[in-house]
Formats: C-alpha cells, structure tokens, sequence
C-alpha cells in the first residue's frame, strides 16, 4: 500500500529491526520491543496514514504497577478470562498470562501497537488474543471477568469514556482494575486503592527518576 508516493512501512518488521528487546524496569521476568531515542519512531507515523501517537513503545507507569501487581498477587487472576483495554506493548496482557489466565484479550485502537503485541506476547511464551478496535461504545464484553486499565486517564475526553464504559462493565458483573500515577483525569472517588509502589514512568526514565503510581479497583 502506498500513501503520497511512501511505501507503507510494515509494523512487525520494524518493531523487529529498531526496537530491541530490553526487561521492563521492576519487571525483569517481561521482556519487551522497547523504544529508544535512535528508535525512528516516527516513520511508522509518517507512512502510516495519520497513525496514533506510538505510546505503545514504552512502559507507562499505569501499566507497570499493575502488570506487577498481577505476577505479585497471581491467584486473584490465575483462572479468569482477562481483557486488557488500551493495552499498548501488552505489557498488562503479558502480565495476566503469566500469572494465569484462562484467556486473555487485548485491545487497543492502533494497528501499531496490536503487532507489538503479537511479538511481545511471543518473546514471552504467551497466548493473547490482540484486536484493533475502540470499544468504548460497545456493551460490556461477554465472557469476561475482569478489564484490567493501565494509565488510560491521561486526557480528559478520553477519560470520560473509559470512566463511562467501565462503570457499564463493573454494574455487569465485571471486576474492574486501574493502574495509575494518579494522572489529572483519574476519577479517584470512584476508585479504591489497593496498593502503591514507585515505578519509572514515560517520559522519565532518562533520568532514572520514579513516580508513585497505584493499583485501584473500580467500585
């Protein structure tokens, strides 16, 4: 496919070549692709026809608290059918298969980030069923006990619907957990705390810097 005279750029291919495979920080039992800063990111933007910005190729500090939870306290996943929204890399996906899931789904709305996942979940010795759709409007999922949301409060409109969904999915039965560094747009008074650690974020791991980012449940 070509677009204004550029070869469309095929995603796993350059996921391949430009972003190593590299432990996520306090997570060394999950490898990921991970971007860096002669990564190239932005030919994947440029060829791919008005693409997402690429927040799948790091660690966000939402996801890595939660995906630590999940390996941490396996038993209240081992067995259940898992979906992660807004999943990114996978790296909360890959997290839910590991500590064991039945079955795990992730989502996310860019095509990019659904062919990291299929190499991330492959590098880890894991089975994800990825799909490229925003389902934020669609009733709650069926065979699904829990939506697990790592760092999706980060823009106000975009909350707003997360917040709307979830609340959908939760009066249906589903268990709801949020991983966060308490972002602007966290609906706190919605949410209970379930534990904190400090974890690099996006953004700050240059630096070596940390954030204080929790795991909520959704009431």
């Amino acid at each position: 496919m070509k677009r204004s005279g550029i070869s469309r750029v095929d995603p796993a291919a350059f996921i391949k070549a430009n972003l190593p495979i590299a432990a996520v920080p306090s997570i060394p039992e999950i490898l990921l692709h991970s971007a860096g800063p002669a990564s190239g990111l932005w030919r994947l933007a440029d060829c791919g026809g008005g693409d997402p910005p690429p927040y799948w190729a790091y660690p966000w500090a939402g996801g890595v608290v939660l995906a630590r939870h999940l390996l941490d306290c396996s038993e209240k996943v081992a067995g259940c059918r898992v979906l992660d929204l807004g999943a990114g890399s996978g790296l909360v996906a890959i997290a839910a298969a590991k500590a064991g899931a039945a079955m795990v789904m992730a989502v996310d709305v860019d095509a990019n980030a659904i062919a990291a996942i299929g190499l991330n979940a492959a590098i880890n010795g894991v089975t994800i069923s990825a799909v490229a759709a925003d389902i934020l409007d669609a009733p709650p999922p069926e065979a699904t006990d829990l939506i697990v949301v790592g760092d999706l409060f980060y823009d106000p409109s975009l909350a707003l619907r997360v917040l709307a969904f979830l609340r959908l999915c939760r009066a249906s039965g589903i268990e709801v957990l949020v991983g966060d560094p308490e972002r602007a747009y966290l609906p706190d008074r919605e949410l209970r705390r379930i534990s904190t650690q400090a974890v690099a974020d996006f953004g700050a791991t240059a630096s070596g810097s940390a954030v204080q980012a929790g795991v909520f449940s959704l009431s």
